[in-house]
Order: structure tokens, then C-alpha cells, then sequence
């Protein structure tokens, strides 16, 4: 089966059979904002949310995660974690989705990183597409987001009373194996897929004034744009935006020790570009000193620096950084900023 159909009245019984599975974690609304956490009762289970505070990066790249345990006398070393448990991410967005095929590329680029390889090897993604909007900040259709483009296991869409289930992997195919209240799509179940398709076209439109091609060239050019002033005056630094993005990786690494002093543990954790100190060397040499420098090397960051090195924009649309700016600066105004210095202006 490539397509599968399941009723509504049946997926809190699938959901019973994937907590059986493995570690089942997926959204939950909390106070006014949404959260992903380990699901015991499925009751807890939202499938219609804003993205979450965080995204789901914090379980197969933690905030903070050890490394490895060491002995000075006599020197000795291992690996901290010796195994990594099975689980199922539930009902994530699109614009989750494409973070994480963000992140296999850069953990995946030599050397290869083994606590992030081996937390992914155990990981099964199960998708929900966006139907409509989550809110007024999303830019996940300029990004290309808005729609599946791989990197899941299975993709549910809401079809009314039932989901259809796209199977894209052989992850994908063991979960809905056996189950006689999966079926396989039948011709009717498709052209109601592509109806709800079509639906999406006169929903979702770009959010920038110009292509990706267009963004791109207009970072190329626009590295001492007055734009960047502008919003490093903004800027408060509190680093919100690095902290919420599911494409940021910058981490730090530290050294705790036992009071013997003989031995202790080595920590990875989340570190962030908009952080006063992160460009500081030895000696006192800060080389992004302003606010406005930061966040410039932030935008750089999703819109040419990887597209340079991967092929790929590292901005995946979800709205978090904008969400979350105790300032207000928008991505999506910042971008037509520099657009606008292009001449191109809607």
C-alpha cells in the first residue's frame, strides 16, 4: 500500500497500538500555546495546534545531553548513553519536518555525529499536513513548507471523517501493518485527496515579494543594508528566536567534575548566535560586537550561508522566531525589507 484510510472513530485505537510500540511523543495543548511531551493518556493528544513552544528537535538533539564520561587517572573514556530507546514523533507539521532534514545534513556532514545518528536511527516520524494556516506567522509557502516533501514515515491528511495515510517508508508500513481497521485507499479516497489539494492553493499564499532566487540574491548583495541597523536597534537580545528554531544547531560543550576531581561528565547544550559572548576569542576580540551584526548573522544563517554550503534554505517557515520576539521583529517584514532595497515591492 502507498495510500491507507483510517476513520476518525478509529485513531485513538491506533494511537493505543503505536504507545504499545515505542515512546509515543506528540502535542498537548498547555495554557494558550502548545507543547510536545511524552503522551500516556491519549486523551492529552491535540492535532490541531500553532507550533509548539519548542519543536520537536529537543528529542533527537536535546538542550542538554551528555557526551561521554571520563577518568583522568588513569585517562579513560566512554560513551555516556550506551542505547538509545525507540519512538514515534506524532502529528508533526510540515515545517517541523523539513527542520529535521535540516539537521541530518549538517549532523550527517563529516565527522558524522553519533549521539544524533543514533537518536534518528530510533526515531519514526508520523506527519499531519497543514490544511490551513496555524497563524498570521507563518511563511512556510515562500519556503516551500506548506506541503509534504519527504522526511517522514507516514503523513496523515484530514479528509473530513477519516485520514488518509501516505506511506513512506518501511517504518511507515510496519506501524499500520495488520490492523484491519487501516485499509487501503481506493480511487474515491484519492480524488478526495486532491480535491483537499486543491483547497489548500486558494488558502495558502507567498509571504515574501519575490522568489526564493530573489531572497537569496538580495542577501548576496544587501550585507550592509541599513535593514540590519534597524532591527539590531530592536533587538533585545533575549535569543528567544535561535532557542525556538528547529534549524539552529550551535551548541557548546562543558566539563563537569566530580569533587575527587578524577573524573566527571562531558555535556553538550544548546548554545545561540544572539548570545553577547558566543563570537568572543581569546584576547577580548568580539567579532560580532552589535546586536544588529547578530541578527544579521542570523538571517544569513537560514537564507545564504546554507544554501552556499548544503543547497538548502534553513528557514523552514513556522513562524517561531517571530512568534516569540519579545521586540516584534518580524521575519517575514525583515526579508521584504531587504527585498524592497532590490526594488521589488508588492
Amino acid at each position: 500500500m502507498k495510500y491507507a484510510i483510517i476513520k476518525k472513530e478509529d485513531l485513538n485505537k491506533w494511537l493505543a497500538h503505536l504507545i504499545k510500540k515505542a515512546r509515543l511523543y506528540a502535542p498537548k495543548k498547555k495554557e494558550n500555546l502548545f507543547i510536545f511531551r511524552p503522551i500516556k493518556d491519549i486523551s492529552e493528544i491535540t492535532l490541531k495546534y500553532i507550533p509548539t513552544i519548542l519543536p520537536p528537535k529537543k528529542y533527537y538533539y536535546p538542550q542538554k545531553e551528555k557526551l561521554l564520561r571520563f577518568k583522568v587517572r588513569p585517562f579513560e573514556t566512554a560513551r555516556a548513553i550506551k542505547a538509545f530507546e525507540e519512538y514515534i514523533l506524532f502529528a508533526v507539521h510540515t515545517c517541523d519536518i523539513a527542520g529535521i532534514q535540516c539537521m541530518d545534513v549538517v549532523f550527517r556532514e563529516g565527522p558524522e555525529d553519533p549521539n544524533y545518528l543514533n537518536r534518528k536511527d530510533k526515531m519514526t516520524i508520523i506527519g499531519i499536513e497543514c490544511l490551513e494556516y496555524c497563524d498570521k506567522y507563518a511563511n512556510c509557502t515562500s519556503m516551500g513548507n506548506h506541503e509534504p516533501r519527504g522526511g517522514y514515515d507516514l503523513m496523515m491528511v484530514d479528509l473530513g471523517e477519516k485520514f488518509i495515510l501516505h506511506i513512506n517508508s518501511e517504518k511507515g508500513e510496519r506501524l499500520i501493518h495488520g490492523l484491519s481497521y487501516i485499509k487501503e485507499a481506493d480511487a474515491k479516497d484519492m480524488l478526495n485527496l486532491e480535491r483537499v489539494r486543491e483547497a489548500k492553493k486558494k488558502i495558502f499564499k507567498e509571504e515574501f515579494n519575490a522568489s526564493l532566487l530573489k531572497v537569496y540574491q538580495a542577501f548576496d548583495k544587501h550585507f550592509a543594508s541599513g535593514v540590519w541597523q534597524d532591527v539590531g536597534k530592536r533587538c533585545v537580545a533575549c535569543g528567544n528566536c535561535t532557542n525556538v528554531c528547529p534549524t539552529c544547531y550551535c551548541f557548546d560543550a562543558l566539563d563537569e567534575v566530580e569533587l575527587s576531581l578524577n573524573q566527571g561528565i562531558r555535556y553538550r547544550i544548546w548554545n545561540s548566535c544572539q548570545m553577547e559572548d558566543f563570537a568572543k576569542v581569546a584576547g577580548g576580540e568580539d567579532f560580532r560586537k552589535g546586536r544588529d551584526g547578530r541578527q544579521r548573522h542570523r538571517y544569513y544563517r537560514k537564507f545564504k550561508y546554507p544554501v552556499d554550503k548544503f543547497n538548502r534554505y534553513f528557514c523552514t517557515g513556522c513562524g517561531r522566531c517571530t512568534r516569540t520576539c519579545m521586540a516584534q521583529i518580524s521575519l517575514v517584514e525583515t526579508v521584504n525589507s531587504l527585498l524592497a532595497e532590490e526594488g521589488v515591492v508588492k
